[in-house]
């Protein structure tokens, strides 16, 4: 298919994606759970350090960012509760000297209510002794040692992330090996409001990076990758980076959709410079897929993506809910019956890392539902499974 390339494993796709920074200064990516994103981020890290000479050049956020913070819940006394810290990470060099608590908590405030305080303990690194942060107490309300939720946990570690970024911006020598920065789901645990929130500050600080100049105001580009699964994030990056800004340069960038077919090794990678939502019409082409009877499998959480997608397309024609498309279905007489389904069945508890499988009743339910939508709005599904026009 035009604008689809097959990569046969990961580190061909990261040759991809470094080899189009060296023409852009920022690539998006959207993906599905399960992808292989945080492998791609780490492979993408790992080249990194194999092409200068075991050293990093990619400051990286992906799940394993989140793994230098513990949860400690003190249940020998029930009162010191807090995060954690691996201060031997690099990523907290810049702790030392750089007075990050005020930037960490200009930016905690725009998502959350809820303050912290950093203990810090010497270590040695080497022949060198650093003072790096050890564990994080949090309050609220005048109450200390307060337990937050994984939520608030992943966006307090998100805003220590983006302090670490403004100082790369600002060239500081603890930071100054970064050439590039890796940011893979940033929002996974977010509501929405806060995902756009997350999306329309991560953008600008973006553009500072695409932008960055070195003392004699030569370029000097901090190049980007930006990888999730999240399709309200990735669809406001893409405004928000799509779009010219005042005084400033265009951020060259490129935009793709990341699928692998069949869960296997082999990946594919379209364009869609120009259809930022082409995701939502590859989602619906996997949704037919699963409802194949003779080769699908339907789970309990396909009604959440049928459900997500019929939302995505009543907002693009201007309308608030779904209603609007069950309206426009032909079969008046199970419109009542789709939108009793569609409620009841994608609001449960199903959970895409334990699926279950769909009732025979229910398949046959969610097969009309999905028919009669493709058939209404005229979708031209992508054959995204079908052999591309080049592999690599």
């Amino acid at each position: 298919m035009r604008g689809v390339h097959t990569y046969q494993n990961l580190n061909n796709l990261v040759t991809r994606l470094r080899d189009d920074l060296n023409n852009k200064e920022l690539v998006l990516l959207y993906a599905y759970n399960r992808t292989g994103k945080t492998r791609l981020s780490m492979d993408f890290k790992d080249r990194g350090k194999r092409n200068n000479g075991g050293n990093a050049d990619t400051l990286y956020f992906n799940a394993f960012t989140e793994d230098l913070f513990t949860w400690e819940n003190d249940l020998e006394n029930d009162s010191t509760r807090g995060l954690r810290v691996n201060q031997f990470s690099k990523f907290f060099d810049g702790f030392t000297n750089l007075g990050l608590e005020p930037t960490i908590d200009e930016y905690l405030s725009r998502y959350a209510d809820f303050g912290f305080d950093f203990e810090y303990r010497e270590i040695m690194q080497g022949e060198d002794t650093f003072t790096k942060p050890h564990f994080v107490y949090f309050n609220k309300d005048g109450q200390d040692n307060i337990k937050i939720s994984r939520g608030e946990e992943s966006i307090f570690i998100w805003c220590i992330f983006m302090a670490i970024c403004e100082r790369v911006l600002d060239g500081h020598e603890s930071y100054q090996w970064v050439k590039h920065i890796y940011i893979d789901d940033p929002v996974s645990s977010l509501d929405d409001n806060n995902a756009i929130a997350v999306a329309c500050d991560l953008a600008k600080i973006l553009r500072r990076a695409t932008n960055r100049k070195d003392e004699n105001d030569s370029p000097d580009p901090i190049k980007v990758v930006v990888s999730s699964h999240h399709s309200l994030f990735f669809n406001v990056m893409c405004n928000e980076i799509g779009r010219s800004k005042e005084n400033e340069p265009k951020v060259r960038h490129k935009r793709y959709f990341l699928h692998r077919p069949n869960s296997e090794g082999r990946y594919t990678l379209r364009s869609t410079e120009d259809t930022p939502f082409f995701h939502h019409v590859a989602t619906l082409a996997e949704l037919q897929k699963a409802a194949d009877p003779e080769a699908g499998t339907l789970y309990t959480f396909h009604f959440n993506a049928l459900r997500s997608i019929m939302e995505k397309t009543a907002a693009f024609f201007g309308h608030s809910d779904i209603s609007f498309c069950l309206k426009a279905l032909d079969d008046g007489e199970n419109r009542a019956l789709f939108n009793r389904a569609l409620n009841l069945l994608s609001h449960g508890s199903y959970a895409i890392h334990e699926p279950a499988l769909m009732g025979e009743d229910n398949q046959n339910l969610f097969r009309d539902i999905l028919r009669d939508f493709i058939d209404r709005f005229q979708f031209d599904l992508p054959e995204i499974l079908s052999e591309t026009r080049t592999t690599t």
